[in-house]
C-alpha cells in the first residue's frame, strides 16, 4: 500500500511512539487521525504532522470503552470519506509483582492494576480492530492494514504480568486478524519494540538508564522513527501479513 492520500487512524498519537508514527506517515502523504486523551498533546502532533507534509485531525478518545471507540471511527470515516489502516498503539502501565513477601507480609498485583493494563492494551486493540475492519469492509476499501504494537515484554517481562499478558495478547490477534481478514484484503501485523528513548526513558536515572543501554547488544536506545519504518513496511509491503517484527536492537 502506498500510504500517499490513505485515511490512517494511529492510537496513543500524542507523544511518543504513536507521535513518531503518525509523523512519519503524515510525511508520506497519508492522512492521519490522530487518537489520544490529552488535547494539548494531539494538537501538538497534528502541527507536527502538518510540518510534515501530510494532513492531521485529532481526535479524543478512551480506546477502552465501546461508545467511544465506535463514536471515533464514525467520525473519521465522515471527516476524511474513507479508511485505509489502523495503528493500535494506545498502551498504559501498571507494573507490580504478583505476589511479593517482605518481613512476613505478602501484598499482591491488585485487580485494579491489572484490568486497567488489560482494558486499554488488549481491549482497546480489540474494540478499534473491530471497528475498523468493519468500516473498511463496508467502504470495499482495495487494501487496508491493522498494526497493533506489541512488545518484547510479550516473552515475559518480570513485573509485568498484566502487560506483558495484553502484548502478547494483541500479537496473536494480529495473527488471527489476519486469518480471518485476509479475504477482504485486509491485511494485519504486529511490531514489538524494545527498549525506546521516550519521555519514560528520559525521565530514569542515569545510572539506569545505562544499564538499559547495556543491555541492548547495539548499545544504543531505539528511537520513535525506528518504531515507525517498522509499521510503514508492514503497510507498504503487499505480501506481509500476520507476522511480528521485533524492533529492539537485538535484544530478543
Amino acid at each position: 500500500m502506498n500510504v500517499k492520500d490513505k485515511v490512517v487512524v494511529v492510537t496513543g498519537a500524542g507523544r511518543g511512539l504513536g507521535r513518531g508514527i503518525a509523523t512519519m506517515f503524515a510525511g508520506k502523504g497519508a492522512k492521519v487521525a490522530c487518537v489520544d486523551l490529552n488535547q494539548a498533546d494531539l494538537d501538538e502532533t497534528v502541527a507536527q504532522c502538518k510540518a510534515a507534509g501530510g494532513d492531521g485531525k485529532a481526535y479524543m478518545a478512551n480506546v477502552a470503552k465501546e461508545e467511544d471507540v465506535v463514536k471515533l471511527f464514525n467520525d473519521v470515516v465522515a471527516d476524511f470519506g474513507s479508511l485505509h489502516g489502523l495503528v493500535n498503539n494506545a498502551g498504559i502501565t501498571r507494573d507490580g509483582l504478583l505476589v511479593k513477601a517482605k518481613d512476613g507480609e505478602i501484598s499482591t498485583m491488585s485487580l485494579q492494576q491489572w484490568q486497567a493494563v488489560i482494558d486499554v492494551n488488549l481491549t482497546g486493540v480489540f474494540l478499534c480492530g473491530r471497528e475498523a475492519a468493519a468500516h473498511m469492509i463496508r467502504l470495499g476499501v482495495e487494501e487496508g492494514a491493522i498494526v497493533n504494537i506489541s512488545s518484547l515484554a510479550r516473552q515475559g517481562s518480570f513485573g509485568q504480568s498484566n502487560y506483558s499478558a495484553a502484548k502478547s495478547g494483541v500479537a496473536a490477534l494480529a495473527e488471527v486478524w489476519a486469518k480471518e481478514l485476509a479475504r477482504y484484503n485486509i491485511r494485519t501485523g504486529a511490531v514489538a519494540p524494545g527498549t525506546i528513548n521516550t519521555d519514560m526513558i528520559a525521565a530514569m536515572k542515569p545510572e539506569a538508564r545505562d544499564r538499559l543501554i547495556g543491555a541492548v547488544p547495539l548499545k544504543r536506545l531505539g528511537e520513535p522513527e525506528h518504531i515507525a519504518m517498522s509499521v510503514l513496511f508492514i503497510f507498504e509491503n503487499s505480501y506481509f501479513t500476520g507476522r511480528c517484527i521485533d524492533t529492539d536492537g537485538g535484544l530478543r
